[in-house]
């Protein structure tokens, strides 16, 4: 109740309404015997040590102080509380307190009562209940909550508040015209005011019972790291202290549960800290029951206001008893008397906490971001906040593909988001981008072209994000690098140095929102692109451990784990030196791995992103159990955390087949997300299900663990003209295509015809022992090409394909052209920008370290008198 909602009072009323839910576990044991406990009450350890069941005729004044004064809790509230019997007393068993109109000319028009217990019940630890009949109307905010006794680790809510229960006008009507009947469980912590963090749940009675018609027990037990919450003995809210992740070094890598956290200056050296720990909530608090009348939350939801006829003959907060029950299993953490029931750290169960995301350490490697280029990258979504939009993609004639932005009459703000939350492609992860190491010479870049302003002046905006919203920055576009507002009709470029967001308070480790929006409430109307988005910097070399690659690395020797056997290296046919594995009749597993003792590991950390660990193999003799399937597994700082998946998972699904080599690929980023600690990987095996493999010979090359894309470079087949070592071509009809001039901003473009038999395809075709490699652009590469229909084939409109080749056509990929620009057929006359990922043509069977053919054209046979022109056509990052 101190302070509770100073701002945002709606919206914090919503997430409570709606719940604030997480994942995660926590190393903490109980020794509750779910057999024997009765999960509805406390079991036998819970001692009784301090209660009052009002069973006088008057507020003891050896267990309760009454406040005097007009300052409510912070919240605007509009009580006066007083010691005046009236607003509060005990009789019949039971305390109330008591909410009345004010007399004329007082300093507010309510009075109330608020008592709290300091220094006269304070605890650490426990079961508190705390049984009520809550008032009711609009307006009214009982509460029973807890705050620090000797704040030790500052004023409020540095040291902690715990609200035990609370609600707002109960009877009320909610906005979908029902009454209000929800309770709420909450935690105050963490930073000064007005940057205070909150955490809590709402709960409803079951049937739609009202908590103002009877009676209900209402319980936190809260024990060291952990609070729950109870309703009529039913736990429906765990809260728990933040569970680090460190990396092999001890180091802080991130949050394997987000709860709460502490801020304060660490008095050896005077430095403030963020603490992962207990802390806030592992000192002495005291109780406090109190009823106030409006206020921040109270009067901006349900029916706004408060209801002066709600008052006019007062409201009542009745308390029949309060308890507190120490854990006599242990006093001192509170553990062991746990009233718990299955699941009550599910995803319904568990909150999650607002404890600021801790910055992964850098390790020092400078590497560069393109969030959008023409090519969406699925680990940064574009997303609309708050409008209910969906960004999508635009060709913009001069840009080529760009994210369209809208604002509609819903204040919002768009950009770019990388959060586990908002990540919906299959192929995306979470991937905050760490700056630190570019901080001296990076800079945040985008493009923008407004199509049209906000129907109301405002001022655009770019906002920057790092660590779940830990630090952010937000700046006008008018004050980037090149000073100028967004015009309407026009693309400029808008641009800020690192360093300048790192100085305004950004933490650069951890970037992971980019937002780029008009003035919040006054951009309705306005309609704009973005692409060219980046975070980029001149790049240092990346990190590579060779595993092997036409022969053994000594410090990553062949390894045969446990049959007996010694790999070898053997001549292929078609490859040369490889590494050879045979499995005997022992079970065993088989890779790579440095000497015992030797220390060696390798530190992928700096490629994390866009790193793999890729290989090729074949299996020479399959093993002689048919059910045996193949494994790929890895493991570092002595298989301190592993992963092991289905080889298959690094083809695309398939597994191997005898005889034919095949390339294997797993992504860093996948891999940390399933648990590995990518900073001391030690040991990388490739081998059948144990105990299956009695039989299986087979061999690996090319094995190694970097980041495809550091240092790459794509290939422009045609821009004006074609690329040496390619040509344009004709397969079949003998035509040559030609190269012609048009207007701009196109220029020198290829144009292609088939004006009568023999049927054909057409395209760029590379020259004879001429190939491309783009599988170092695997992550977010692809094909890229204007295209545009000039005459229609003479039968009419017909189908568009595109297709490409390895040399040989020994893997081939066809699509239909409209894959590559949304699912659009091409229009006569209009220029239309196509792309083809090549991750989606990699898992399609295509070879993309031998590309020799593209190809764009008119389904056979139907393509006679077709006239069609491409231009900018590549292989790259786009």
């Amino acid at each position: 109740m101190y302070n509770s909602r100073i701002t945002k009072s709606s919206i914090a009323a919503l997430l409570l309404t709606i719940g604030l839910v997480g994942c995660g576990s926590d190393d903490v044991k109980t020794v509750s015997d779910f057999d024997a406990v009765d999960t509805t009450s406390p079991v036998d350890d819970w001692q009784l040590v301090w209660s009052d069941e009002f069973a006088g005729n008057r507020i003891d004044p050896n267990k309760w102080n009454i406040e005097v004064n007009c300052r409510g809790g912070g919240n605007q509230e509009q009580q006066c509380y007083t010691d005046n019997p009236e607003n509060a007393f005990v009789s019949d068993g039971t305390l109330k307190i008591v909410a009345l109109p004010a007399d004329e000319g007082a300093d507010l028009p309510y009075t109330s009562a608020r008592l709290n217990s300091r220094h006269k019940g304070d605890f650490k630890y426990g079961r508190i209940e705390v049984r009520a009949k809550m008032p009711r109307g609009q307006g009214s905010w009982p509460a029973a909550w807890m705050m620090p006794t000797d704040e030790v680790y500052g004023g409020w809510p540095k040291s902690g508040e715990i609200d035990i229960v609370e609600a707002v006008n109960l009877g009320a009507l909610t906005a979908e015209g029902e009454p209000e009947t929800r309770v709420y469980g909450t935690l105050h912590y963490g930073r000064d005011a007005p940057n205070n963090s909150n955490s809590g749940k709402a709960y409803a009675l079951p049937n739609g019972a009202n908590p103002a018609d009877a009676f209900h027990t209402y319980a936190i037990e809260w024990q060291e790291g952990e609070i729950r919450w109870y309703v009529d003995g039913y736990l429906y809210q765990t809260q728990t202290q933040s569970l680090p992740r460190r990396n092999s070094r001890g180091e802080l890598v991130g949050l394997r549960h987000r709860g709460w956290f502490a801020e304060f200056f660490n008095q050896a050296t005077g430095d403030l800290e963020v603490v992962y720990g207990p802390q806030p909530f592992d000192q002495r608090f005291h109780l406090l029951l109190n009823l106030a009348v409006g206020g921040n939350w109270p009067e901006n939801v349900n029916e706004l206001g408060i209801d002066a006829d709600a008052f006019a003959n007062g409201q009542t907060f009745e308390i029949d008893y309060v308890r507190v029950y120490e854990c006599a299993s242990n006093p001192n953490t509170g553990r062991g008397c746990e009233t718990i029931r299955a699941g009550y750290k599910d995803e319904e169960t568990l909150v999650q906490g607002e404890a600021p995301i801790p910055s992964p350490p850098s390790d020092g490697v400078a590497r560069n971001l393109t969030i959008f280029d023409g090519t969406p990258n699925p680990n940064w979504p574009a997303w609309d906040c708050c409008g209910g939009s969906t960004p999508d993609i635009v060709d913009d004639e001069e840009a080529g593909p760009a994210y369209r932005f809208t604002v509609g009459a819903s204040p919002t703000v768009n950009g770019f988001i990388s959060r586990s939350a908002f990540i919906t492609d299959p192929n995306g992860s979470a991937s905050p981008f760490d700056a630190s190491p570019i901080l001296a010479t990076g800079s945040v870049k985008f493009d923008i072209k407004v199509l049209s302003q906000p129907n109301a002046e405002t001022t655009w905006l770019f906002k920057i994000e790092s660590n779940e919203g830990s630090t952010e920055v937000e700046i006008p576009i008018a004050a980037s690098e090149e000073g100028l507002a967004p015009g309407t009709g026009e693309w400029q470029t808008v641009t800020y140095t690192l360093q300048s967001l790192a100085d305004a308070g950004l933490d650069v480790s951890g970037i992971d929102v980019i937002m780029v929006f008009p003035a919040w409430g006054t951009g309705e109307g306005a309609e704009y692109l973005l692409t060219n988005v980046k975070i980029e910097a001149p790049l240092g070399d990346s990190p590579e451990l060779v595993l092997f690659d036409g022969g053994e690395n000594p410090d990553w020797p062949m390894w045969d784990c446990c049959g007996g056997s010694t790999p070898n290296v053997v001549e292929d046919e078609e490859r040369g030196p490889v590494a050879e594995f045979v499995v005997g009749s022992a079970p065993t597993v088989m890779g790579f791995k440095p000497a015992d003792g030797s220390g060696i590991q390798f530190d992928a950390s700096a490629i994390l992103v866009d790193g793999v660990v890729q290989f090729d193999m074949k299996v020479v003799d399959a093993p002689n159990n048919p059910d045996s399937f193949w494994l790929f597994k890895i493991e570092s700082d002595g298989a301190a955390t592993e992963v092991e998946v289905e080889l298959a998972t690094g083809n695309a699904g398939n597994a191997p087949t005898v005889g034919e080599w095949a390339t294997y690929t797993f992504s860093l980023q996948t891999l940390s997300d399933q648990g590995l600690d990518v900073s001391a990987i030690d040991v990388v095996m490739i081998f059948p299900a144990w105990g299956t493999g009695e039989g299986a010979v087979y061999r690996v090359d090319q094995a190694r663990i970097y980041d495809p894309s550091a240092g790459a470079s794509g290939l422009t087949i045609f821009a004006d003209n074609v690329v040496a070592g390619w040509s344009l071509w004709d397969c079949c009809a003998g035509s040559t295509p030609q190269i012609v001039e048009e207007d701009a901003p196109y220029g020198r473009v290829a144009q292609f015809e088939i004006l009568g038999w023999p049927e054909t395809v057409l395209g760029f075709l590379a020259d004879e022992d001429v190939s491309f490699d783009a599988g170092h652009l695997i992550g977010n590469g692809a094909v890229g090409f204007d295209m545009r229909i000039v005459q229609q084939p003479t039968n009419g409109e017909t189908n568009w394909l595109f297709k490409i080749e390895s040399t040989g056509a020994a893997t081939a990929v066809e699509l239909p052209l409209s894959a590559g620009n949304f699912g659009i057929e091409p229009a006569t006359g209009e220029w239309a920008r196509y792309h083809f990922s090549l991750q989606d043509l990699s898992a399609a069977g295509l070879d993309l370290s031998d590309i020799n053919v593209i190809m764009v054209f008119p389904a056979w046979g139907s393509g006679q008198g077709t006239i069609y022109q491409i231009d900018n056509v590549k292989i790259d990052n786009f």
